[in-house]
């Protein structure tokens, strides 16, 4: 795995898990991009969008759009994934605590 790759992994499950930890299991793509960026991932909030679309269609959040800003709810699935419970090629499992 190149480590683009690996970044791109880890980056989806900090998503999972920033949404499971939000109010309503909700965000936007700005807020995102900003905890990201607390989270050591340097991304622009167009990377969020795309990788928000790609966690989409694994079924692991649903997207609503308003004019230019994404928000993004996690699903059941999300939470299963983000948990460790499910895996989905593409987001790297959490590590015990």
């Amino acid at each position: 795995m190149m480590f683009k790759d690996y970044l791109r992994r880890d980056m989806r499950l900090v998503l999972l898990r920033t949404l499971a930890e939000m109010p309503g299991y909700k965000g936007n793509s700005s807020v995102l991009a900003n905890l990201l960026t607390e989270f050591g991932h340097v991304v622009s909030r167009d990377q969020v969008k795309t990788e928000l679309g790609w966690l989409e269609e694994q079924g692991l959040v649903t997207i609503e759009s308003i004019g230019s800003v994404r928000v993004a709810t996690l699903s059941e699935r999300g939470q299963d994934v983000a948990d460790g419970r499910a895996v989905v090629d593409g987001v790297a499992k959490p590590r015990a605590a």
